[in-house]
């Protein structure tokens, strides 16, 4: 059985050690595995229940999230599902339960059939006494085996019914006179007597809806509804019961346990399901007819004197009635619709429990033992809290599965944490040296992101599976080195603030992580195949930072293959995606990490990913902070995967819009600035210009003036024929000024600059002032001073130019080194001041 379920060799003797445990009675055990990162825990779990499910074994299995109990409920459930060419046969042996809100189980719609609210629901309805599955089974088993007898008991019935309406008119009318009472009394039962023998006879001559509907009126005055001939209460009676055996033989068939309902009663409800199915076809033909029912019902007392032309249906009616017969023997079931004695029979009945560790105190004493507790994610589970399953009665053997080396149990108080309250058993275990079942292969990680942790946290105990090896795993979302499997990306210009939480943030790097998204989803759209991108950081305030800057924009994409998770590392704990981006926040000259130097927690936030791991942060930081991020660095760097943010030309950008509106102007005015870095044209800027900047909080402005500004610094220049039009009237900047339009109403305006370097002149580039086109004459006024206290030499320098191609290039000059062209450019000169 294990065999077919395709674990490797480790894998495989992790289950079979613990199947072997069960079957040991002279004494109890606990068994440990140990399930690194992408190993297959969940998979070698829900494997292992399903032998114990094979086996009839009653088993609980906790966590401590709920989270980590709908993950191995649902594969478990998936395992049982395709094993089963019975439907949902056997689904009743598991049972999940626990806080639905919490739970948020209306998400999980393949967990409805296995969850304890849904499943008592249900169960009430099929074991109401009054319209549930034996009240069904005997009446449709009465209708089909003597309709005349159940009509008959329906026609006294409604004359009780009339009975009451009567006697309580003849109180009202003369509540004293006891002797006319008891007259009436034996009147009234000799007419029902007389009622029901007409309606009968009335019946079989085909007269009985009109003298039915006089007798009703005679009898009643109206007080009552009319009676039904035979053939309309065989027709209703039999649709209502119908209803009610669709309802209940696929319900009971999916919720009762396999101890209630073994494999041959299920088959026989299968072949009841269908027997139905045919039989109200053959009924809605011969019900169509006009003499049909009526003939039908006549001959059902008739043994072996079927009409031909009904040979088929009565044929039906008797493999029906034969099947039913059999499952009235064969299944019993509380006559109750009190939802807390069905709760009750649910937990006593079931074979495999889920549910939280806490909630684990709710399983009854009662019904079979439980033999066997199985807690996954057992490491993050405190010690004091496995002691709320491990108390339940019966237990003879106890499974743990986690892994130590990833993130334990949530402690707040720094007193507990000292005190080691967040220890789990497993971990305590580990520390005794309690023997434990490694699995050893990981499916997850492509080589180039698992080699680190493997080194690093797992003594490189851990392999590389042959899926993860394979050509086809190496993917690549975006163009260059730098978004290749692995990779550090150095955020150089970042910085590290509080929120009003005290949680540390790093906005520059929210702008990288937001700018990365943005072309994942202009790369991956369109594409065929599904892309998920997962977001960690250690801090809530950055996570919080992240999902404020996306917005819901990318939650899911419209066609639902481009989909983004921000959570915190403790958050991502036990998941997975596509792509993660790590965002350390950190960056700081002293090398404090803070609490991100933690072990488990970086072990966790490097594990998530299967194709692609981007890791952002200061480099410096992270490398001389003495943690293992120092580490991944240098490894980083030894490996080639080690790269500059401003590498990408997206990201220089959307760095230098962040530090704009973050107000760190000064870091763009350096010589090393972001904006320039592979300019032709060394850039300058006035003080006006970055004022006008800050009080410009559009990003769309702020991107369309840095591209213009990376395209000048390169030596691009306008066309003459889109030149703007001239608002400087005459003077020096008349000839120097250049303005170029960045929107409808702003202009940037800038010149040509001469700069001393060493024993060099040089030509700059000089930003002057961002504004609308009016004010530009203002400007010029005050520049002409400016310009008036140049020296002219440099005046005509400003105006010499280089053109290489289609690029207009710096020129230099030696220092004193006159061109011959200085003194004919005199006289084109205006200065004035």
């Amino acid at each position: 059985m294990v065999s077919s379920f395709d674990l490797n060799d480790s894998q495989k003797a992790a289950v079979l050690s613990c199947i072997a445990a069960r079957e040991c009675h002279h004494q109890n055990s606990i068994k440990q595995i140990w399930g690194p990162p992408g190993t297959g825990k969940t998979k070698t779990v829900a494997t292992l229940l399903f032998a114990l499910h094979r086996m009839k074994c009653r088993t609980v299995t906790c966590a401590p999230t709920n989270i980590a109990v709908l993950a191995v409920t649902k594969r478990l459930v998936g395992l049982v599902r395709d094993s089963n060419e019975y439907g949902t046969y056997g689904l009743g042996d598991i049972l999940l339960f626990g806080n639905r809100k919490r739970m948020k189980i209306d998400d999980h719609r393949d967990l409805h059939d296995v969850f304890l609210d849904f499943r008592v629901k249900i169960l009430a309805k099929c074991f109401s006494p009054r319209s549930g599955w034996k009240y069904s089974l005997e009446s449709m088993i009465c209708l089909l085996e003597d309709p005349k007898e159940m009509y008959s008991t329906y026609l006294r019935e409604r004359m009780n019914q009339r009975k009451g309406v009567q006697t309580n008119q003849e109180k009202e009318e003369d509540i004293q006179s006891q002797s006319s009472n008891k007259d009436r009394k034996k009147n009234k039962k000799s007419w029902m007597r007389k009622d029901i023998e007409r309606t009968l006879k009335n019946s079989k001559k085909g007269k009985g809806k009109k003298q039915q509907d006089k007798n009703s009126e005679g009898a009643t005055d109206g007080s009552c509804d009319k009676l039904l001939t035979l053939e309309e209460f065989f027709k209703k009676k039999f649709y209502d019961i119908v209803n009610n055996l669709k309802f209940c033989i696929p319900k009971l068939r999916t919720h009762l346990p396999t101890s209630l309902i073994p494999l041959e009663v299920a088959k026989n409800m299968i072949g009841a399901h269908r027997l139905l199915e045919s039989f109200i076809i053959l009924f809605q033909n011969i019900s169509g007819e006009s003499e049909g029912l009526k003939e039908v019902i006549e001959k059902i007392g008739d043994a072996g004197k079927s009409v031909d032309s009904f040979c088929k249906f009565h044929k039906t009616r008797r493999k029906f009635l034969e099947i039913l017969r059999c499952l009235r023997q064969a299944i019993e079931v509380p006559n109750t619709t009190d939802h807390y004695r069905i709760k009750s029979f649910c937990l006593q009945n079931a074979t495999l429990l889920f549910c939280t560790a806490s909630s684990s105190a709710q399983i009854p004493v009662g019904g079979k033992p439980i033999e066997l507790l199985v807690i996954d994610e057992a490491a993050q589970l405190k010690e004091c809290e496995s002691a709320i399953p491990l108390q339940i009665s019966g237990i003879r053997h106890a499974i743990l599965i986690g892994d130590e080396l990833q993130l334990p149990a949530m402690v707040k108080s720094k007193i507990s944490e000292e005190a080691k309250f967040g220890r789990s058993l497993f971990q305590r275990l580990v520390l005794l040296g309690h023997r434990k079942h490694l699995l050893n292969l990981q499916y997850r990680m492509h080589p180039s992101i698992s080699l680190f942790p493997s080194r690093e946290f797992y003594d490189n105990l851990i392999l590389d599976a042959p899926n993860v090896k394979e050509r086809k795993y190496k993917r690549s979302y975006l163009h260059g080195n730098m978004y290749g499997s692995y990779s550090f990306i150095n955020v150089a210009y970042g910085k590290e603030e509080f929120d009003n939480r005290y949680s540390t943030r790093n906005m520059v790097e929210v702008v990288v992580v937001s700018e990365m998204v943005a072309t994942l989803a202009k790369a991956t759209k369109g594409g065929k195949q599904r892309v998920s991108v997962g977001i960690i950081s250690p801090y809530k305030a950055q996570v919080y930072a992240i999902q404020d800057r996306l917005g819901k924009k990318y939650t899911s994409s419209a066609d639902g293959k481009f989909s983004v998770s921000v959570r915190s590392v403790d958050g991502f704990q036990g998941g997975e995606e596509d792509i993660i981006i790590i965002s350390t926040v950190r960056c700081n000259l002293r090398g404090s990490v803070g609490f991100i130097s933690n072990r488990q927690r970086a072990n966790v936030a490097l594990t998530r990913a299967r194709y692609c791991l981007w890791i952002l942060g200061n480099g410096p930081t992270l490398e001389h902070s003495g943690t293992v991020w120092g580490k991944l660095v240098n490894d980083a760097k030894d490996r080639g995967c080690f790269h500059n943010a401003e590498e990408d030309n997206n990201l220089a950008r959307a760095i230098t819009t962040s530090l704009v509106e973050l107000g760190e102007l000064h870091l763009l005015q350096k010589k090393d600035s972001l904006l320039f870095r592979k300019a032709r044209w060394k850039v300058h800027f006035a003080d006006d210009f970055w004022k006008s900047m800050v009080r410009i909080k559009s990003v769309e402005i702020h991107n369309k003036v840095f591209c213009l500004l990376e395209k000048l610094s390169s030596g691009w220049r306008r066309p003459d024929n889109e030149a703007n039009p001239n608002t400087i009237n005459n003077g020096t900047c008349l000839q120097l000024l250049e303005q170029y339009k960045v929107t409808k109403i702003l202009n940037l305006v800038w010149s040509v600059d001469i700069l001393k370097e060493d024993s060099n002149y040089i030509q700059v580039l000089k930003v002057w002032d961002i504004l609308p086109m009016e004010r530009t004459p203002k400007l010029a006024e005050r520049l002409e001073i400016l310009f008036g206290n140049k020296r002219v030499t440099d005046m005509v320098h400003c105006q010499f130019k280089c053109v290489e191609g289609n690029l207009e290039v710096p020129m230099t000059w030696p220092a004193g080194d006159e061109p011959e062209q200085l003194l004919s450019s005199f006289k084109s000169l205006s200065l004035q001041s």
